[in-house]
């Protein structure tokens, strides 16, 4: 089954992997339309978009997809035929402390946004040509032992921790609408991304930033839970293939073929900034609290930490399924993903540093007043 999106709206579009799919999207298609839509939660920074917009065919909404009528207006205003959803809460640790914000976004997020898909494409007499794509991830199968075959999409859902067990939810839900109303749905769940724009919680970037300040780097446990990494661009290729040619009703596993314990991530980026380091002195200007600028390793900053409640040991994708039908190959290397992310963290410290900060928001009611404000939703 084949179909042809001309107008997308992306929900969480601002967000890490919204931002990178939004932009390998309009740069791979400039003549369809993109509607963003983004609560800008902490997660969710609009600069992430700032050279997008003046393109003709862009346009940015802030709102909640818990607000059903924003949701239908935004559809309804674009023509939108595709569905892309990203917004969710997605931080284990935060779910541990706080699982609430995950089951309101998760899991009542996406059941609004499917009634809202299904109002503005199915309960009229003429049925629009339409896909509602869910990303999911890796988690909601649960945890493999050393041994264990990857995940594959026939895997029994067995989530640990709240986060996956919201998402686990928000996935019955979109297979409930495909099969009880017809609305057109896929799903893909993937390993662990990382790239550019990745908020400074999670392991890649918090690593990086931590070693730039002299700061510790978290480990947790003995450091040896292994995870299939993926970068970003390799993710929003695969969603594209699962978009345009995966099959209504299915689900489609996106994996980058390559499992790593997090102890052996800590140790490559560790070598990987000292060397940078020094081939570039003046590094050293500007991050005088970073050991390589007094000669020491980054590894000297490894501080292994009480392990999470219900930290799964292993993640696995198998991705056979998405690359016998649907053409899917990671053409990323992670050396060469990992150096790239390095790269981009270093020539982007304004960007990392006002996320950190929080003070990104002024920059939002400067450049998008208009876009953001209360009106320009409805």
């Amino acid at each position: 089954m084949t179909h042809q999106p001309q107008s997308l709206l992306v929900t969480g579009g601002a967000g890490f992997i919204g931002a990178n799919f939004v932009h390998y999207w309009i740069q791979r298609y400039p003549a369809h339309r993109v509607t963003v839509l983004d609560a800008l939660t902490y997660a969710g920074n609009i600069e992430n978009l700032a050279s997008l917009r003046e393109q003709p065919h862009f346009r940015f909404v802030h709102g909640d997809i818990r607000d059903f009528d924003t949701i239908a207006q935004a559809l309804r205003d674009a023509a939108v035929d595709t569905i892309v959803h990203f917004a969710a809460e997605s931080h284990v640790d935060r779910s541990i402390h706080g699982p609430d914000a995950f089951i309101d976004a998760n899991v009542l997020g996406t059941h609004t946004l499917l009634k809202a898909a299904k109002a503005v494409w199915l309960d009229r007499d003429n049925r629009a040509v339409h896909r509602f794509h869910h990303v999911s991830t890796d988690e909601v199968y649960g945890t493999l032992g050393p041994e264990d075959p990857p995940f594959e999409e026939t895997t029994p859902y067995a989530p640990n921790s709240p986060y996956a067990a919201s998402k686990a939810a928000s996935d019955h839900l979109v297979r409930a609408y495909h099969h009880t109303y017809g609305l057109n749905t896929t799903t893909s769940n993937c390993s662990n991304n990382y790239g550019p724009y990745h908020f400074p919680e999670k392991l890649i970037p918090l690593l990086i930033v931590n070693m730039l300040a002299g700061k510790p780097l978290p480990v947790y446990g003995d450091g040896q839970q292994v995870r299939d990494w993926l970068h970003v661009e390799d993710h929003c290729r695969g969603i594209d293939r699962v978009i345009r040619h995966g099959n209504a009703g299915e689900t489609y596993n996106i994996g980058g073929n390559n499992e790593r314990p997090n102890m052996e991530i800590v140790t490559l980026l560790c070598g990987l900034m000292d060397d940078v380091f020094r081939h570039t002195p003046a590094l050293g200007e500007r991050f005088p609290q970073a050991p390589p600028t007094e000669g020491r390793s980054c590894a000297e900053l490894i501080t292994h930490v009480t392990d999470r409640p219900g930290h799964d040991r292993r993640y696995a994708i198998n991705a056979q399924k998405a690359m016998q039908a649907l053409g899917y190959r990671p053409e990323i290397t992670f050396e060469d993903g990992l150096q790239q992310t390095l790269a981009w963290y270093l020539e982007n410290e304004t960007w990392w540093r006002r996320v950190m900060a929080g003070s990104y928001r002024d920059w939002v009611d400067l450049h998008y007043r208009d876009q953001t404000s209360p009106e320009a939703t409805r």
